[in-house]
C-alpha cells in the first residue's frame, strides 16, 4: 500500500506539515511557516486520507501545549501519518508502544526504568568514552584531509557509536543498527527504500528485524547481565512486573532510533551552517567558550524532530483560536524555533545567540526528551575538537536534506576543509 501525501481540502499552506518532500526544501518550508506564524498561527488542516488536525506554529503555543500534559495528551497515535497506514499496521498487530505513545502513570513508570541512565551525573560519567569516540572520528576527518560527506562519514557513525556503546551493541553490529534506524525514520525517503517500493513495507520489515535482533540481545543480557542499557531494559520491571516482549521491543527501538538519528542530523546541520558562514566559524574558533550556546543554536537551527501530535481532553484556546475537545494538534518544532517573537532575527544562525537555550527541539513537560543531556554532550564534545582541527571549512557540493515529515535533516553534506 502507498502512503504518499494526496493533497489538501483547506489552506494549501498546510501541505508543509504533510509532504515529506517539502521538508527537503528548507528555504521554502520556513518561508511558508513564517507566513503561518503571522497570519494563521493555529491552522486547521484537512487533507485527503488524514484525520483533520490543527497545526500550531508559534513558540509560546508549542511551549504551553508541551507543558500541559493533563489537557493535551499523547495517545497511541502521536506521529502524523495517513489513516490507512495506521489501520494497516494495526491489522498486522504492529502497534508502537514507546514513551512517546504513553501518558500519565504508564509513561512515568516506563520512563523511570531507564531514567537514571540519562541523568546529568550518569551522562558525565561517560565523558571519557565519548571523548575517545569523538577523537576517533575527528582523526578520520583528518585522515580524509578534511574532504568527505560529513553527514555520512562523521556525524552518522559518531552518534551511532556513542548510543550503541551505551546500549551495549558491539561495533560489528553498528551497520545493522544504522540500516534499521534509517528504516524507521527514513521510510518515506526514496534513498532508504532499497528494493521495497512502499514505505509501509520497509517499516514493517524493519520492525521485524528489530524484533529478531533485540529478542536475541535480551535473552543474552538476562543470562549474562552487564553494565549497559540493554541489560536494564531486558531485565526491567514496571509496577513490579517484567515487561512483555512487545513493550521491551519498543523500548529498544525508541532508544536506538531517537538516540541516534536526531543527534546526527543536528550535528550535520550545524556543520553545514558553519560551512556557509565563515564569520560564525571564525567566532567559534576564537571563542571556544561559546560552544554550549552554539550547540543549542545548532539544535534550534536544525530541529530534527519535526512534530508530535497531542489530543485535547477538553476545549482549549490557542492564539485566539477555539479548539474543541477530541481534536488533535500538531506541534511544529521547526516553526517554533524560528519564531520572531522568541528569537531576534531567527533566520540567522548565530553561535553567540544569547537565548539559544530557549529552543524547544526537545519538547517540554512530562515528555521532555529523555536523551537530551546525552545529545548535547555528544555535540559539545566533538564540536570543539573539530574547531581545533579545521582552519577553514566550506561546502564541496550541494547538501541534501532527508525527505521525512517526522525526523529529518541533512543526510549528505559534502565539505572540504583546510586543516591546522
Amino acid at each position: 500500500m502507498t502512503t504518499t501525501w494526496q493533497g489538501l481540502r483547506t489552506d494549501p499552506r498546510g501541505e508543509i506539515f504533510l509532504d515529506p518532500v517539502g521538508y527537503a526544501d528548507q528555504e521554502r518550508w520556513h518561508a511558508v511557516a513564517a507566513e503561518l506564524r503571522s497570519e494563521a498561527p493555529v491552522l486547521r488542516v484537512e487533507a485527503e486520507g488524514y484525520t483533520p488536525f490543527w497545526a500550531v506554529t508559534r513558540h509560546a503555543d508549542v511551549f504551553a501545549v508541551s507543558r500541559d500534559n493533563e489537557r493535551f495528551r499523547n495517545t497511541r497515535n502521536s506521529v502524523l501519518g495517513p489513516d490507512l497506514q495506521f489501520a494497516f499496521l494495526n491489522s498486522l498487530g504492529i502497534e508502537p508502544k514507546t514513551l512517546i505513545h504513553m501518558d500519565g502513570h504508564e509513561h512515568s513508570a516506563h520512563r523511570g526504568l531507564a531514567n537514571d541512565w540519562f541523568r546529568p551525573r550518569a551522562v558525565a560519567r561517560r565523558q571519557e568514552a565519548i571523548d575517545a569516540i569523538a577523537a576517533e572520528f575527528v582523526a578520520t576527518f583528518r585522515e580524509r584531509q578534511g574532504r568527505c560527506d560529513f553527514a555520512q562519514d562523521i556525524a552518522v557513525p559518531y552518534t551511532l557509536r556513542v548510543i550503541m556503546s551505551i546500549f551495549g551493541v558491539p561495533p560489528e553490529d553498528e551497520s545493522t543498527m544504522l540500516r534499521l534506524t534509517q528504516g524507521v525514520f527514513g521510510a518515506a525517503d526514496p534513498e532508504y527504500l532499497g528494493d521495497l517500493a512502499d514505505p509501509v513495507a520497509l517499516l514493517t520489515d524493519t520492525i521485524g528485524q528489530f524484533d529478531e535482533y533485540f529478542a536475541h540481545l535480551s535473552a543474552e543480557r538476562r543470562e549474562h547481565p552487564t553494565d549497559d542499557l540493554a541489560t536494564v531494559i531486558a531485565n526491567g520491571q514496571v509496577d513490579g512486573c517484567p515487561m512483555d516482549r512487545h513493550a521491551t521491543l519498543w523500548y529498544y527501538i525508541i532508544v536506538a532510533t531517537a538516540g541516534h538519528d536526531t543527534t546526527s542530523y543536528a550535528l550535520a546541520g550545524g556543520v553545514e551552517a558553519l560551512a556557509r558562514r565563515p564569520d560564525q566559524l571564525a567566532q567559534l574558533q576564537a571563542s571556544p567558550e561559546l560552544v554550549t550556546g552554539a550547540v543549542d543554536e545548532m539544535i534550534r537551527w536544525t530541529s530534527p524532530v519535526r512534530h508530535f501530535l497531542r489530543y485535547l481532553e477538553e476545549p482549549a484556546e490557542l492564539s485566539g483560536v477555539e479548539i474543541p475537545a477530541g481534536d488533535r494538534i500538531l506541534l511544529s518544532y521547526p516553526s517554533a524555533n524560528r519564531d520572531e517573537r522568541m528569537f531576534d532575527e531567527p533566520m540567522a544562525f548565530r553561535v553567540g545567540r544569547p537565548n539559544a537555550n530557549r529552543m524547544i527541539a526537545f519538547g517540554g513537560g512530562e515528555h521532555f526528551c529523555l536523551g537530551s543531556t546525552f545529545a548535547r554532550r555528544e555535540l559539545r564534545t566533538i564540536v570543539p575538537k573539530l574547531m581545533e582541527t579545521v582552519e577553514t571549512l566550506e561546502l564541496d557540493g550541494e547538501p541534501q536534506w532527508a525527505q521525512a515529515n517526522f525526523v529529518g535533516g541533512v543526510k549528505h553534506l559534502p565539505v572540504r576543509a583546510t586543516l591546522r
